[in-house]
């Protein structure tokens, strides 16, 4: 779980990256977007994970891309249709980046202060749960640098505020607060300080984390399935989810740690780290 960009932390079920570039104010250089979606993809393939925070050190979350980092992203070189090429593979590889997030199988809550601008929109819209600080501003700012966001911001926002509100923030650019992204539906819940931030994220994911594994990803998947297909569709889609994935075990073991009022102990969602322990 090494990296040069994020701090990776692991407390029993609970899973913490933390943005540890404060001296850039964690600006997105080239190693974060190789370690982001391989330390997601290390914790997804660990059983024992059941949720995972992001949150940043420094004043701020983040500032976006380091386009200082990607000065030759726009060389056109001699000839121009190959060159777009390539620079359509970087595009897709970049989403993908956050499309690790959405593909976790465990919950993701992102924790935000100070700015969250460009590429951190992008971020945090790929996330399960948003929450921020009540100094936290956000910004798309791709507009203000002549470009359209292209690494998500434009196919998720619409979905979390609605397509007008999404229009107007990515046309003007402008900066938002965090009561606005609230009273928009962009983050669940605003917290006066930075520490109280992150206590009630770490807590959060504690109390996920709790939960049946097997419900915590079902609820994920089909959740974001909904999201980009019809009802009747998304229904037809949980129903198979469920055939396939409902047993008794967590069922049981749910209802009677509530009638016995302590707390449920479930299996990890594999069997692999069973295994391994076997």
């Amino acid at each position: 779980m090494e990296s040069t960009f994020f701090k990776v932390e692991i407390d029993g079920a609970v899973a913490h990256l933390i943005l540890a570039k404060p001296e850039k104010a964690n600006a997105m250089s080239p190693d974060f977007w190789e370690d982001l979606p391989r330390l997601t993809k290390e914790l997804g393939n660990n059983p024992e994970i059941r949720a995972m925070v992001i949150s940043a050190e420094g004043r701020h979350f983040t500032s976006g891309m380091d386009l200082s980092a990607f000065n030759n992203i726009l060389d056109q070189g001699t000839e121009p249709a190959r060159a777009a090429y390539d620079l359509r593979k970087t595009i897709l590889h970049l989403q993908d980046t956050f499309t690790a997030l959405e593909e976790a199988p465990f919950a993701v809550i992102i924790a935000t202060h100070g700015v969250c601008l460009g590429g951190g929109i992008d971020m945090i819209t790929a996330a399960d749960i948003r929450l921020a600080s009540a100094d936290c501003s956000f910004g798309i700012e791709e507009i203000n640098i002549g470009m359209a966001a292209d690494v998500g911001t434009l196919q998720r926002l619409p979905k979390l505020i609605g397509f007008g509100a999404a229009m107007e923030l990515a046309m003007t650019g402008r900066r938002f607060s965090a009561a606005e992204a609230k009273e928009l539906g962009l983050v669940n819940h605003v917290y006066e300080t930075r520490e109280a931030l992150l206590d009630a994220a770490i807590d959060m994911a504690r109390q996920i984390a709790a939960k049946s594994p097997l419900a915590i990803t079902g609820i994920k998947r089909s959740l974001t399935y909904a999201r980009d297909h019809s009802v009747s569709e998304g229904l037809e889609q949980i129903a198979n989810w469920n055939s396939g994935m409902l047993r008794a075990e967590d069922l049981i073991e749910a209802m009677q740690a509530r009638m016995a009022k302590r707390d449920a102990e479930f299996r990890d969602l594999s069997m692999r780290a069973e295994k391994k322990t076997a």
